[in-house]
């Protein structure tokens, strides 16, 4: 469902841009250390909607640098007052970031991420669209590279063709699942799971959820699609083969 257009927008997001993430020139290598948190597990969720998730996260993991990316401004209109609201029940750890996930490694440097939060993405059903799916093999591996040795994804939909969807992705990068199942709420994992407004919403009508959480293996590689590279700023900085990366 298409967000409506939110009224004032942007004075309302400016009564809140304390909450907000102030780009980099380059990606961060110490990320917690960009909101006062200097050597924090650093969390990342890709489509944070409307705030709920990313504010009971932050607020339950308060030694935690929380990034929550929204790509519709709207939305982070909503989630950055939400967050402003709650600002009392939680550390100053959480940042919202106006943008989208392919441009992930102009913010963040491979290797700085502990876990990364997909909650009810866009299941772009038509078959055409696969690759925009964010379980799709090329957003993983860009995840992958994101993340720190063990560091985990962790995915919930209601969406069932998404999810094998998913799965099969997961299997096609050859990662190893360590939490699965159909039914989150009535699963060992129902316990402390925080709710998203979506999943509130699914929930109370009876619909089950998703959940799947993978791991990054000690020693595992991919590579990423040349695509989400800045090719000028990266083949600079970190000598990226940009032709041996696209065979």
């Amino acid at each position: 469902m298409r967000m409506r257009k939110k009224k004032n927008a942007e004075a309302r997001l400016s009564a809140c841009s304390e909450f907000l993430f102030e780009k980099t020139d380059e990606p961060m290598s110490d990320p917690g250390a960009c909101i006062g948190k200097p050597g924090a597990a650093v969390f990342l969720e890709i489509g944070a909607g409307k705030g709920g998730f990313a504010c009971g996260m932050a607020a339950k993991n308060p030694g935690v640098a929380y990034f929550a990316m929204e790509r519709v401004t709207d939305c982070v209109v909503l989630a950055a007052e939400q967050a402003k609201e709650t600002a009392s029940q939680r550390d100053d750890n959480l940042r919202f970031i106006v943008d989208t996930a392919d441009n992930l490694l102009k913010i963040f440097k491979p290797g700085t991420v502990d876990a990364i939060f997909l909650n009810f993405s866009d299941p772009w059903p038509k078959k055409g669209y696969a690759k925009r799916r964010l379980t799709h093999r090329r957003y993983l591996a860009l995840y992958m590279n994101l993340l720190k040795v063990g560091g985990i994804i962790r995915f919930k939909t209601d969406n069932v063709g998404l999810f094998d969807f998913s799965l099969e992705e997961v299997a096609a990068m050859g990662l190893p699942i360590d939490k699965m199942t159909r039914d989150l709420h009535t699963s060992e994992w129902a316990e402390g799971n925080v709710m998203t407004e979506y999943e509130t919403a699914f929930s109370s009508q009876g619909v089950s959820i998703n959940m799947l959480e993978v791991h990054k293996p000690e020693g595992y590689t991919c590579r990423i699609a040349p695509e989400f590279y800045d090719r000028e700023f990266y083949k600079r900085e970190q000598k990226i083969d940009f032709e041996a990366n696209s065979r």
